[in-house]
């Protein structure tokens, strides 16, 4: 997704599939969708660049830093799928929402070698306004990436849900995306996430139900969801992520109004945001304030990064491995 530079209003812009330079991000002002964008040049950048990176730690706090760390980039490949390794299976799920009143769409990922006699931890992972349950799996492929890191042994048993977090009746990512019934369905998901679609995940599959067996984790939209709702049900998630939160985000100060009780709670907030991406200052806020009331965090920049594919799949291969641990 990209934005138009207006970093305090919903003012989401959309590019095309075949949208070739990153940089339009800042200058192109094209109406065609930007989670549809498969940022080939993006890839190129980051594949040219794997060697570049100045630090290697995945939980690397940052309380306390004087300079944002820059996170290293994944190997290549890491994002490539692999024929030779157990691959895990992705589905369409539907289930009832008496939050929004019918039925609604997931994906789910269940891991290589998925056990009903075995219990999994969970990652929610929310998409940006422009998409819908399909849009990490469209454009980012998770699956690939956790089928990958599952064969190299650097994950966690996990299953991962790919919601709409667009609770209204008509859910499609369609017309004006940021018409006011729509922007407000995205904060209706709150209730829909907490009271309809974790219990239904958990009566349907072998999954762990304690908070720290849950994690929340998004990109843009959906990264200011998950520090909104996450930091706000700290008795539902211990591990949360955001990845390029948007202006969605809620002010520091109502994130986490009680920093002693987060610092406890917390098993992990892990934050990343590209250093040329126009909504770095949602993060930035979030980051200092949290460093101010010394409430443990993970912060990183992405090198050389715009509110696009690389990073947040990068978002993801990290923040996946650092979790349940």
């Amino acid at each position: 997704m990209k934005w138009n530079g207006n970093s305090e209003g919903l003012q989401e812009q959309e590019s095309s599939q075949s949208e070739q330079k990153v940089q339009s991000q800042v200058n192109d002002s094209s109406d065609k969708t930007a989670d549809a964008s498969t940022a080939e040049a993006a890839d190129d950048r980051v594949q040219a660049s794997a060697n570049a990176s100045e630090s290697n730690d995945l939980q690397q706090g940052s309380v306390g830093d004087s300079a944002s760390p820059i996170i290293e980039l994944p190997p290549v490949g890491y994002d490539q799928q692999r024929n030779d390794i157990a691959h895990g299976s992705i589905e369409t799920v539907e289930y009832d929402s008496k939050t929004v009143g019918n039925k609604r769409k997931m994906l789910v990922y269940t891991p290589p070698g998925y056990n009903e006699d075995e219990k999994y931890n969970v990652l929610y992972l929310l998409h940006g306004i422009g998409g819908d349950e399909e849009e990490w799996h469209r454009n980012g492929h998770p699956e690939v990436i956790l089928d990958n890191l599952f064969a190299d042994g650097k994950l966690k048993p996990m299953i991962v849900v790919l919601p709409n977090g667009r609770a209204m009746t008509n859910d499609r990512a369609e017309g004006d995306i940021f018409a006011a019934d729509k922007v407000k369905a995205f904060e209706v998901f709150e209730d829909d996430l907490i009271n309809d679609l974790i219990p239904y995940i958990e009566s349907h599959y072998s999954v762990e139900t304690k908070r720290e067996n849950r994690a929340l984790a998004g990109l843009s939209m959906g990264g200011g969801q998950s520090l909104n709702i996450g930091l706000a049900h700290l008795d539902k998630f211990a591990w949360i992520g955001a990845f390029s939160a948007a202006p969605n985000t809620k002010s520091p100060e109502q994130l986490v109004p009680d920093a002693e009780y987060a610092a406890k709670q917390l098993k992990l907030l892990w934050l990343l945001c590209g250093d040329h991406d126009n909504l770095l200052n949602v993060s930035e806020r979030t980051e200092a304030y949290l460093k101010e009331k010394n409430v443990p965090h993970t912060w990183f920049e992405y090198a050389d990064g715009w509110h696009d594919w690389p990073v947040w799949k990068t978002g993801l291969y990290y923040f996946a491995q650092s979790i349940f641990q």
